[in-house]
């Protein structure tokens, strides 16, 4: 079990944690092999953490145990309501060979809000923080050391109970998985094209758009698909009165001419920790930035006009990523291209890499 004390704003003892190690764990020869190309979301480390949660027994059963298929009854609660959520946070390798992941305890809240949304028991924060320590404490060689290389870490929830009544579970599974990972999109950071979705919304105002659960994900699926099929690579969704909402998997923000980013806001969005972090970058350098509604005919006539000049998308996956052509069913608007989102980005990724001073103390070091 790693060492962590008694959290002094929760006054939370640690959770003690049975370490099960994988017999079969790949070999280090094997594990090079994955970590020099990683893709994204396509190998997974050897170990994996759980939780469970019932209404009787509260948060009980830490475990850490070797990576491998879950079993369910087929009557779980997740696989007939999708009482789901889940999360996305990366552990970073810095050139001393330690390990830091960025402001977790951001993702532990979020989860926080979007089980609550989905009726689901909240984790709390230094259990969330502990659990991702545990699998680094076993599975840290799987960090990567490359240029813009991570491992991804994927804690999610789901109802677990045998029961069809419509009810929020009484029996929750909390699970941990890591995966290595490399460039979001094939071909690094360059321009990406978005297809605007006009026939299907994400989510909708009073649903579950800003909590993080797979139905959410599942509804981008169809237009993403109708993405790739106009060879663009991210659907960008509208609320009901057409104002941009976010894409499939990342928030947007707009860079106007007098330095002002500009960057969605409704009740209907997934609130971006990547998003917030980059926007107080910006202001750190004396951007003015507003959250507010900005409809589809202001981003294409500010375009038109010159009064935006840049476009582009930020999430933990793919960080920053600048948007260079926006497609519809009748029009094609090149997206006007500047330096500030990736200077953003290097800034960011400078900080997460321990190549510049953090400033905000957002670095969280998960292998002491």
């Amino acid at each position: 079990m790693t060492l962590i004390d008694t959290d002094p704003d929760t006054g939370l003892d640690p959770l003690e944690f049975a370490v099960t190690r994988n017999l079969t764990a790949k070999s280090p020869a094997q594990r090079a092999e994955i970590l020099a190309n990683p893709g994204f979301g396509m190998s997974f480390t050897d170990h994996m953490v759980d939780i469970c949660w019932s209404v009787r027994g509260g948060w009980h059963r830490p475990r850490v145990s070797p990576y491998g298929p879950i079993s369910l009854d087929p009557a779980a609660a997740v696989l007939h309501y999708g009482q789901e959520v889940f999360e996305g946070v990366k552990a970073y390798r810095h050139a001393d060979g330690s390990i830091h992941t960025f402001r977790p305890d951001q993702n532990a809240r979020r989860m926080q809000r979007s089980a609550r949304r989905l009726a689901l028991p909240e984790l709390p924060v230094p259990y969330f923080v502990q659990s991702l320590r545990e699998l680094i404490a076993i599975d840290g060689d799987w960090v990567p050391s490359g240029d813009d290389q991570s491992l991804y870490l994927r804690p999610f929830m789901f109802a677990k109970e045998a029961f069809l009544g419509v009810r929020p579970a009484h029996k929750v599974a909390y699970y941990l998985i890591a995966s290595p990972a490399g460039a979001y999109f094939k071909g690094g950071v360059q321009p990406v094209s978005i297809w605007l979705s006009e026939d299907y919304a994400r989510a909708g105002r009073g649903g579950t758009g800003a909590a993080k659960t797979g139905g959410n994900y599942a509804a981008s699926l169809l237009p993403q698909s109708e993405a790739y099929e106009h060879e663009c690579d991210q659907v960008v969704f509208l609320d009901e009165k057409r104002n941009v909402e976010e894409l499939g998997g990342m928030n947007i923000v707009f860079v106007y001419k007098d330095g002002t980013l500009v960057t969605p806001e409704s009740p209907s969005i997934l609130e971006g920790i990547t998003r917030d972090s980059i926007l107080q970058l910006a202001r750190d350098r004396g951007h003015r930035v507003q959250g507010r509604a900005i409809s589809l005919d202001e981003w294409r006539e500010g375009v038109a006009s010159g009064d935006i000049t840049e476009v582009f998308a930020c999430g933990t996956a793919a960080v920053v990523t600048p948007i260079g052509t926006l497609k519809g069913r009748d029009f094609i608007d090149a997206q006007p291209t500047g330096s500030l989102a990736l200077e953003l980005r290097q800034e960011l990724t400078d900080i997460q890499y321990g190549r510049a001073e953090d400033r905000h103390n957002w670095l969280v070091r998960l292998d002491a």
